[in-house]
């Protein structure tokens, strides 16, 4: 028995054992790779979601500036607005007092136009005939009525 058992280590060691350790070997070797594989994966995921990341910080920043910029630009255009709209307000009031001015001194000049003629005509009618005081007062009302009247 001992014999056949020696026969049987000696046979399972040259036909057995070597395949046996060889399939070991490429079967330590291949989890080993899948191991190392997947590190690799574990570190470009990692790499790859540190980059999103990043990304996404960066293209918040981004639309943060960009509404920023919005603001101050509609700030701005409301101020020129603003401004405008003053310096049109502002031209518009001194046209119309250049106007009212204008029309102030035709109406003057119309007014001594008429305080000349009336006193020429009331000159002419003085010296046309002689009057009393009173007369002259009459006469003076009469000629104001009948300006007011043509006007």
């Amino acid at each position: 028995m001992l014999f056949f058992f020696i026969l049987l280590v000696y046979l399972v060691g040259k036909f057995a054992w070597g395949p046996v350790v060889n399939m070991m070997q490429k079967r330590e070797e291949y989890i080993a790779n899948e191991i190392e594989e997947a590190e690799k994966n574990r570190q470009e995921a990692e790499k790859a979601s540190k980059e999103a990341v990043e990304q996404l910080r960066q293209t918040r920043q981004e639309a943060q500036q960009i509404i920023e910029d919005a603001r101050s630009a509609g700030t701005k255009l409301e101020q020129d607005i603003v401004e405008s709209a003053k310096q049109e307000a502002e031209r518009i009031k001194k046209t119309a007092q250049e106007e009212i001015r204008n029309e102030k001194e035709k109406a003057l000049q119309a007014l001594q136009d008429k305080v000349a003629s009336l006193s020429v005509l009331i000159a002419s009618k003085v010296i046309e005939k002689e009057i009393s005081a009173q007369d002259q007062d009459e006469l003076i009302e009469k000629y104001i009525k009948e300006v007011g009247e043509e006007q």
